[in-house]
């Protein structure tokens, strides 16, 4: 996308962007940007108000967001099943995504989920699916961090079941080199480009330190830190997360500008200053061909920007479900059948 577009000309831009990925990527006829301009149309205002207020008193809920759509559509495809939670009924059992590996205690934003379901249901009731909810927060995520927005393609519908098998192993691990991350994208449909432009929402957040503290004292069971380590940067991590210290402890995930969506995560990697040993192993691993693309997108902010935005659009084309699969869920916590109460209460519980 050209940096100094106009408003008119980028939207235009953007939604050329969106026919090309349908026609090339086949996403499903109901998937549209116009979906919910007549059921409900301030539906993207209301997604961003409700962010906008948590973005006040918890600066990393954006980057929270943007990385639950993530888990969501590498797991099954994007149908809102990471926010189910265990639930036993006569017709059904859920077991809840948010417990496996990869999101145990690590992914977050739920609560800003149900504010916006509310919210919504409020304003549409029985209209906006969860699925949709996190396409949309993602993107507005991104935006009022100082990232590109676009048109996001509405039309999903939820899930009535979790798989917390497919998650802990389709998810991508902190720990993966770069062949086993190029599996993971691939299983999904998901190019190199795509991985090292999506792996880019690394340029806000936090992680654990037990996601990467393998680096700093064992890795790869040598007895030392990971030699693709900046060594200022271990001793600044080793103070962070010690040896057998708290492992829930947080970190940026980019040193430099930690709540801002820009392309300093790619710089970041050209002087080993990556967190995660998935990030750095974009640019690390000899004779890759993440290499380039992670040069090109350090210099070249429009370029990730636009890259991004295809990627984003790409992924969130995974396996909708739409037409009559799935449903609407009045409680994205809760597939309709095993709420108990009136819908209502169930949206205010949380």
């Amino acid at each position: 996308m050209p940096s100094s577009c106009s408003a008119q000309f980028c939207d235009k831009y953007i939604f050329v962007i969106l026919l090309i990925l349908c026609a090339s990527a086949g996403c499903g006829a109901q998937l549209t940007p116009t979906f919910y301009d007549e059921s409900c149309p301030n539906a993207t205002s209301i997604v961003r108000g409700v962010i906008q207020e948590a973005l006040q008193t918890d600066p990393r809920i954006a980057a929270s967001l943007t990385r639950l759509h993530f888990h969501d559509c590498f797991v099954n495809g994007c149908d809102g099943s990471i926010l189910l939670d265990n639930s036993t009924s006569s017709t059904s059992t859920i077991d809840s995504e948010k417990t496996a590996f990869p999101n145990n205690n690590s992914v977050r934003g739920f609560d800003v989920v149900d504010s916006i379901k509310t919210a919504l249901e409020n304003a549409c009731p029985a209209v906006v699916s969860c699925a949709d909810i996190l396409a949309i927060a993602a993107e507005e995520s991104v935006a009022l961090s100082g990232g590109p927005s676009w048109t996001v393609l509405l039309g999903r519908r939820d899930s009535t079941t979790a798989n917390r098998t497919a998650a802990n192993l389709a998810i991508p691990a902190p720990t993966l080199t770069l062949d086993g991350l190029k599996a993971n994208f691939l299983a999904v449909g998901l190019n190199t480009t795509d991985l090292v432009a999506l792996s880019g929402a690394h340029t806000f957040g936090r992680a654990r330190c037990q996601s990467f503290t393998n680096r700093l004292y064992n890795f790869s069971g040598t007895g030392s830190p990971d030699p693709t380590l900046n060594s200022t940067y271990l001793e600044t991590l080793s103070e962070i997360c010690p040896q057998n210290g708290n492992s829930s402890v947080l970190t940026n995930l980019d040193p430099v500008t930690p709540d801002t969506f820009d392309a300093e995560y790619f710089s970041n990697l050209q002087v080993q200053q990556g967190l995660l040993q998935s990030d750095q192993e974009l640019f690390s691993t000899s004779g890759a061909d993440t290499i380039g693309i992670v040069n090109n997108f350090s210099t070249n902010q429009s370029a990730f920007f636009e890259s991004f935005v295809e990627s984003m659009i790409k992924m969130g084309n995974i396996s909708p479900l739409t037409g009559t699969d799935g449903e609407i869920r009045l409680n994205c916590r809760r597939v309709n059948g095993d709420s108990y109460g009136s819908a209502a209460t169930l949206v205010a519980e949380y």
